[in-house]
C-alpha cells in the first residue's frame, strides 16, 4: 500500500512541476541546481534527469530565456528567465490551480 501512495505522490509532484519552475522564476533568474533546491526545499523532490529536459521543453515552447554568467565556484552558469509568454502560461496555470484546489477542497469538507 505505501508504495502506491508513493507513486501517487510521485505523480503529482510531476504533474506541477512545469508551474513550480515557472513560478521560481517568475519571482527571480536562476540556474538549474538553485531551481532543484528550491523545489527539494519544499519537498518537491526531482531529479537532475527530470528537470533539467523540462527546462530545454519550456525554452523551445518560448516560456523560458538564459544567459550564462561566470561563476565565482567554477564554470560559467546557464540562468532562466520566465519571458512574457511564459508569464502568460503562468497565469493560466495559476488559474487552472486554484479552480483545482478550490474543487479538491470542497471535495474534502464534503466527505468529512
Amino acid at each position: 500500500m505505501e508504495s502506491i501512495i508513493e507513486n501517487n505522490r510521485t505523480q503529482m509532484r510531476r504533474g506541477v512541476l512545469e508551474y513550480s519552475i515557472l513560478l521560481i522564476l517568475a519571482s527571480s533568474d536562476e540556474y538549474a541546481s538553485s531551481i532543484i533546491q528550491k523545489l527539494k526545499n519544499v519537498n518537491i523532490i526531482v531529479a537532475e534527469g527530470t528537470v533539467y529536459p523540462l527546462l530545454i521543453r519550456l525554452k523551445k515552447l518560448g516560456l523560458l530565456t538564459y544567459r550564462w554568467e561566470e561563476s565565482p565556484q567554477g564554470p560559467p552558469r546557464k540562468y532562466y528567465k520566465i519571458t512574457e509568454t511564459g508569464k502568460q502560461q503562468l497565469k493560466g496555470l495559476d488559474a487552472a490551480w486554484d479552480e483545482l484546489s478550490e474543487g479538491i477542497s470542497s471535495i474534502r469538507k464534503g466527505l468529512k
